[in-house]
């Protein structure tokens, strides 16, 4: 009873007597006096709290090694496994028959029933399961059903080799763990938080993870990437094997449908399309990017339509939504599992290692029992042969006291045979003899008997190599699992190395510039004050005084930076191409100094000087050049005794562009009158170098990878796909593909290629000579037939190309074609001549040959009919070389 209980009684007790009232006191004081138990709070709170802690980690959240599962979807697969019949079961009678071993509710059992189910590998569902692209969750378990996979079937469970230990309430059986023969834990992925920890492991290719088993097997090293059902791209170079602090980067696959039109294919690992455009939503309403409208047409794929205004650049869409949208996100992985009753963080490859070893001690395991099994399958049937060929039943029929003495007779009717059998003959065995009718001593076949011991002979020799060999055994268990079952199961997730997208370059410009000169204020608030420029609110602005000093700062709505503002602009990180003209005065009265440079590699909020430094320095002429002008100034000297020269020019263009550190050169030591512009020169602007990226598929200038050039604003960039496209691509942005490009370059319109492909429809392959014409558009220049390819393309002047033959005409010695004099140039839409009429395995481009000019005069007719076919081999082909 409560203290709370005691008052209660004291106040219904009021009219009581007095010696009521002392007892009342009396029992109060034995609960709370000096004499009473206490126990401390703290005390209880940590060893309850462990307690608690533990049962979460163990029981509930962590999945173990063994087998890769949680408890609860444990639980659910032993149920699903008693319940199987082949034919589907109501999901709400999947969990009530779980709720016997799983102590927590339906809710639970029914939500983990579904995400196994969605994993598409050990459960067949029928119904609406819901679509983790959408997000959209499943019908009430009532009207779903579900079955296990022929998958989980051949792989997780085996009674035999099973550990079973007794469910919560002790009325029925359950699995420790079960014997999966399958990194399942690694195929599925896990995601589980517990007290104090957390477990996040993601979902690997079936194929690859097989592929990996067999290569440990072997005794070779492998290495595991995610695979995400989501698809998508993935940057692994931080994934550290999946254990704590590793981390993947996933992007969206965004095409480009058109000029105004992108298109969402396949989004991040845990993101949905209602998530995923609502973060798009919120990037454009803070301004980051600018759309038009979206539309969401997805079902079993995703299909997201992005749609631009006319002047957007879909490249740098592409870019913005990765910086500013979940289009782009981290992912960090945490690889906890379950080992020895203690959670223990492990790497996948560790994770790995220790299932293929629990596979093969599995099999092992299951060999032997087989052995066993057929041990005492040759025992019995021995015996069995033995039995009615010595005709030692007749045993049976004699007149025998006690029913102990037959049983000593058989066993002494057997005396002679015991040496040929392989172990003693014990009382069970004549028992089971004896109880065979009378009708099967008359049927027994001989022959036949002795057909089954030799089959069960022939299946211990084998089992018997199998435990001798259980390595090789067990990779051909892996090979059968993946020839079953990993067909449609290829990687959905694109392995990539991400660029590093800088978000000032892609942002949208959403804010506009102002400055106030007087009261020395720079933001996008001061509408009513000089404009300056378009900008974003994440850039910076450089800030010039006309003291000489300058500083870089975020942009902001409304700043401080000084008063006397000589120039305000949007800083763009290591510009090498703006350059400063400035002409200044070293101190109050000191030298006239000159000097041209570029302002890079600068700490924000720091403040520099373009002079020396000398207090009360002034800059007496400044301009931005942003391709690198010039200007030749008239300058004007003050009078004074003995100057005679009193103009003097000054040419910027004569001045080397240096850091902007330097202190410039000496102009004059005279003291100016004023200064005049005299004449604007146009910068000489070099070509801007671009680099292409194999790795990222993207154009860069930070010298990533390989360079293409130099290029003016008008050159573009010649791009061949391997479908037999090509287009050409302006470099105002950095150039982003879809698929990895068989030829980029800069293009020259006047350089002629030669490609080899092979046509679909002929069955046979071509090879033409052209130009590509300036297209911004795909254009196709081979067959536009669906089975058509292209087979290799050469910008050779004289390229050579190597012939291997295949199929009936493997035995012929490889030929080497002359493609100048075998092929004329021609139209990039000209079909081409045909290489050769001997089935061609392989063809190639070699090392080019060296002439002085083309053996063809040139054909200028772009829709030149196809030419007659030419084989390689015909010695009657005009025009041809060959080298054997």
């Amino acid at each position: 009873m409560q203290l709370d209980d005691f008052e209660a009684d004291e106040l219904l007790n009021e009219g009581e007597p007095e010696n009521t009232s002392s007892e009342l006191h009396a029992k109060v004081e034995k609960l709370t006096g000096d004499g009473a138990k206490k126990a401390h709070l703290t005390g209880m709170y940590k060893d309850w709290f462990l307690d608690y802690a533990s049962y979460v980690i163990l029981e509930r959240a962590v999945p173990h090694l063994d087998d890769g599962l949680k408890p609860v979807q444990r639980r659910i697969l032993h149920s699903m496994k008693r319940l199987d019949d082949g034919r589907y079961n109501k999901v709400a009678n999947v969990i009530g028959f779980t709720m016997q071993f799983h102590p927590h509710g339906d809710a639970s059992i029914g939500d983990a029933l579904v995400q196994l189910g969605q994993k598409n590998l050990l459960v067949d569902t029928q119904g609406n399961w819901g679509n983790t692209l959408t997000g959209d969750g499943a019908a009430a378990p009532r009207y779903i059903e579900a079955r296990l996979s022929k998958f989980a079937l051949d792989v997780v469970f085996n009674p035999k080799t099973t550990e079973w230990m007794l469910s919560y309430d002790g009325r029925n059986q359950e699995p420790v763990t079960l014997p999966v023969k399958f990194p399942l834990l690694l195929a599925q992925g896990v995601e589980g938080i517990a007290v104090g920890l957390a477990s996040k492991i993601f979902p690997h290719n079936f194929n690859e993870l097989i592929d990996a088993a067999i290569d440990y097997l072997k005794g070779r090293d492998f290495e595991l990437y995610p695979d995400f059902p989501t698809g998508g791209f993935a940057d692994c170079s931080r994934y550290n094997d999946g254990v704590r602090g590793g981390a993947v980067k996933v992007r969206a696959r965004i095409q480009k449908v058109d000029r105004k039109t992108l298109a969402i294919t396949e989004i991040p690992f845990g993101k949905t399309t209602s998530s995923l455009i609502e973060s798009i939503i919120k990037a454009n309403d803070k301004g980051k990017i600018k759309i038009k409208k979206i539309d969401d047409n997805t079902a079993a794929n995703v299909e997201i339509l992005i749609h631009l205004f006319p002047d957007s650049n879909p490249d740098m869409t592409i870019d913005a939504l990765y910086a500013f949208t979940d289009c782009e996100m981290s992912i960090s992985a945490n690889s906890c599992v379950i080992y020895n009753d203690k959670p223990r963080f492990m790497g996948v490859k560790e994770i790995l290692r220790a299932s293929v070893n629990r596979t093969r001690d599995l099999l092992t395991l299951e060999l032997k029992i087989r052995m066993k099994e057929l041990e005492e399958d040759w025992h019995y049937s021995s015996l069995e042969k033995i039995f009615f060929e010595q005709r030692i039943y007749r045993e049976l029929e004699k007149d025998t006291e006690t029913w102990d003495l037959v049983i000593d007779a058989i066993d002494a009717g057997f005396e002679p045979y015991k040496r040929l059998l392989r172990r003693e003959i014990v009382r069970d065995d004549l028992l089971k003899l004896t109880e065979k009718p009378v009708r099967k001593i008359s049927k027994f076949d001989i022959k036949k008997a002795d057909e089954h011991i030799l089959a069960v002979e022939n299946e211990m020799e084998e089992v018997k190599a199998h435990l001798a060999n259980i390595v090789n055994y067990t990779i051909a268990y892996y090979q059968q699992i993946k020839k079953k079952y990993g067909k449609d199961r290829e990687r959905k997730t694109e392995l990539r190395s991400f660029d590093s997208i800088v978000a000032t370059k892609v942002v949208v410009a959403n804010e506009k510039l102002y400055v106030n000169r007087d009261e020395g204020f720079v933001g996008y608030g001061l509408k009513k004050d000089e404009f300056i420029s378009d900008c974003s609110d994440i850039d910076d602005i450089i800030v010039f005084l006309k003291n000489g000093k300058y500083f870089i700062q975020k942009v902001q709505e409304k700043a401080f930076v000084g008063k006397d503002i000589l120039h305000v602009a949007v800083y763009k990180k290591n510009d090498t191409r703006t350059i400063y003209n400035v002409l200044y005065r070293d101190g109050l009265n000191g030298d006239i100094m000159m000097k041209r440079c570029a302002v890079t590699g600068t700490t924000r909020d720091k403040e520099y000087d373009i002079t020396k430094g000398t207090p009360n320095s002034q800059i007496l002429w400044f301009t931005a050049n942003p391709n690198g002008e010039t200007e030749i100034l008239k300058v004007f000297l003050k009078p004074r005794p003995r100057l005679r020269n009193l103009i003097l020019e000054l040419d910027f263009s004569q001045i080397a562009v240096k850091g902007r550190s330097s202190q410039g050169n000496i102009f004059t030591r005279y003291a100016i009158h004023k200064l005049q512009m005299k004449e604007k020169v146009a910068g000489a602007v070099e070509g801007e170098k671009f680099w292409f990226d194999e790795e990222v598929i993207m154009l860069n200038h930070e010298g990533k990878g390989t360079l293409l050039g130099e290029f003016l604003p008008d050159d573009r960039v010649l791009v061949v796909n391997p479908d037999g496209t090509y287009f050409l691509a302006k470099t105002q942005y950095s150039l982003r593909l879809d698929v990895q490009p068989l030829l980029v370059e800069k293009y020259d319109p006047d350089k002629v290629f030669s490609a080899v492909y092979f046509d679909g429809e002929q069955k046979m392959f071509y090879l033409k000579r052209f130009r590509f014409d300036y297209s911004e558009k795909p254009m196709a220049f081979i067959s536009e037939d669906a089975k058509s390819y292209l087979a290799t393309v050469s910008g050779d002047l004289y390229p050579c190309l190597d012939i291997k033959f295949g199929g009936k005409h493997s035995s012929r010695d490889k030929e080497s074609v002359d493609v100048d004099a075998f092929i004329a140039v021609k139209g990039y839409k000209a079909k081409g001549k045909r290489l050769s009429t001997f089935d061609i395995k392989k063809v190639e481009f070699v090392e080019p040959l060296e002439k002085e000019a083309s053996a063809f005069q040139e054909e200028e007719s772009a829709d030149a009919p196809a030419e007659g076919a030419a084989p390689v081999d015909d010695p009657s082909a005009e025009q041809m070389s060959l080298e054997m």
